[in-house]
This record gives structure tokens, sequence and C-alpha cells, in this order.
């Protein structure tokens, strides 16, 4: 797939190749010259004056949302590439190219079974615990709606929580445990009079009924703390949602399912030519917005 170079300041695709510049870490990139508003640039990858290669940035970012911590990935980075990296500038990284992909993948379309399952769990933050909302398709292992927030578990806050689970699109069924507040926000979220009653089936797990719990979505939380576990915790809340945010993107669209062999994007329909290295793909796609 060829690419086409617009110009970084006017967007216009007249040019001509300027020369070329080296840099101490991304080799040799070529320069140009805009003929529409005459400024020079370089054509901006997702990498604008970084200083490491892409490769090593995205190996970085993958390493941290796959299992090692920020300082783990520094000491690999130690051993095998010559110009290293801080640990701050790898969770620097994994913030950046996660707001900027995000931004990318919230424009796709992935076609969902409709099969729902959601449930909230606690997320430890330094000294405090924050509640994570997550709601997973389990025809494709799609995670398509989640929310990060520092208050207990509400009315209020599932309602908020149900609002982006509605925003993707109508479900088949909505499965929660049997939490007092989801009937309620079912009741705010997907009441209709015309239906007279709720607009999408909500499935009650009852744990003290059934004796089983919501396990679909216990297997999805299992595996997000793991890693949360893994990055020592959580620190501040403005960068909280932002790493949850990042391990989400390495479940839908990096990692292979371990029971289905394939990645939740591509079993949703979600076509994307990554290539091997998924999140330098990401990146540079997210660009194009």
């Amino acid at each position: 797939m060829v690419e086409q170079v617009k110009c970084v300041h006017c967007k216009a695709i007249k040019y001509i190749k300027w020369g070329k510049r080296k840099t101490e870490n991304r080799g040799i990139i070529q320069k140009y010259k805009c003929l529409a508003c005459g400024k020079y640039f370089t054509p901006d990858e997702g990498f604008y004056r970084m200083r490491n290669s892409p490769e090593k940035i995205t190996a970085g970012i993958d390493l941290y949302f796959s299992n090692l911590s920020s300082r783990k990935v520094r000491n690999h980075f130690r051993r095998h590439w010559a110009h290293n990296a801080s640990h701050v500038s790898i969770l620097d990284w994994c913030r950046r190219y996660t707001l900027k992909v995000n931004k990318y993948v919230d424009t796709l379309q992935p076609k969902l079974s409709g099969e729902y399952y959601a449930d909230e769990t606690e997320i430890g933050r330094r000294k405090t615990t924050d509640i994570f909302w997550c709601n997973v398709d389990w025809g494709t292992r799609y995670i398509n709606a989640t929310l990060y927030s520092p208050n207990d578990q509400s009315v209020n806050e599932a309602v908020e929580f149900l609002k982006k689970v509605e925003a993707k699109g109508k479900p088949k069924y909505i499965q929660t445990d049997a939490a007092k507040f989801y009937p309620r926000a079912f009741r705010k979220v997907f009441y209709s009079n015309k239906a007279n009653g709720l607009t999408v089936e909500h499935r009650i797990n009852n744990f003290h009924k059934t004796g089983k719990h919501n396990v679909r979505i216990e297997t999805v939380f299992s595996k997000i703390k793991d890693r949360v576990n893994d990055f020592r915790g959580l620190k501040a809340l403005w960068s909280a949602p932002i790493l949850m945010q990042g391990i989400i993107l390495q479940h839908n669209f990096i990692e292979a399912h371990t029971t289905t062999g394939k990645v939740p994007s591509e079993l949703a329909g979600v076509k994307l030519e990554t290539g091997d290295n998924r999140w330098l793909g990401l990146i540079k796609m997210s660009v194009k917005l």
C-alpha cells in the first residue's frame, strides 16, 4: 500500500523532493517542499521529532501492555538497544500513542454478535481503589465500551457506562451480575413507553441462586488485573484511564485470543493492513485522521 505524502502545514499534495536529512536514531528522512504554501516539511508518520526509532517505540509499547512494567522494559532496552530510554519515556510513549490510536479506532465500526457481558471491578491506584466498568461482545471477544471512575459503584455510574454501551449499537442482550443498581440503570437508559418495557434484554446472573459467576466477563477482568499487577499498580488519576485504555487496545487489536486464535478486531470484521508490527501500523493509520 503506497501512502500519499501531504504537506504537514496546508495538507496539499503538490510537492517536490528537497534533499534529505539525517537523524541520529531514525535514519535518513526525505525532505519535501510544498508547491502550494512554499514551506518545507518531512512527512509525519506519527513519530515526528521523536528521539527513538518507530520500531523501538512500538516494541516498548507492546512489551508494556503485554506484561512488563516500565522499568522492566527499560532494562530490556539496556540489554538489546544501544540508545537507551528511561522508564518515564516508555510511559510517555504508551500514553501518547494510546490517545492517538484510540481516537482512530473510535471511527471504526466492528460487526459484533450482540451477546454482551458487562461488569465492574476494583482497580488499585496508589492507596485507593477505583472502579473499572467493561463490556465485552462474547461472539468476537471485542471490548466495545469501558468506563474508569474514581467513584464507588452507583446508579449514576452505571447509567454513564450503559450509555457508552448503547452508543456502540443495540445488542441482543446484556448480561450482568445481580448488583442492585443495574436494574435501575437499565430502566433509565433502555426503557421505552412504546415497548412498555426495556428495548434491550437484561439478563441477570445471581450467584447466590445459580452458584455461578458472570464467568465470561470475569475472564476478561482476570487478564486486565494481571496486567495492572505487572505494572506495580496505577499511579496518577489522570494517567490511569489512558493506560487502562491501552490495555483494551492491546486486547482488541494486537494480541490473538487464546481460545479463538484470532485478534478480536479480526473476528469483528475490522480489516486493517497493519503488518506484523500492529502498533506501528495503527499509529501510522491514526496520523491520517
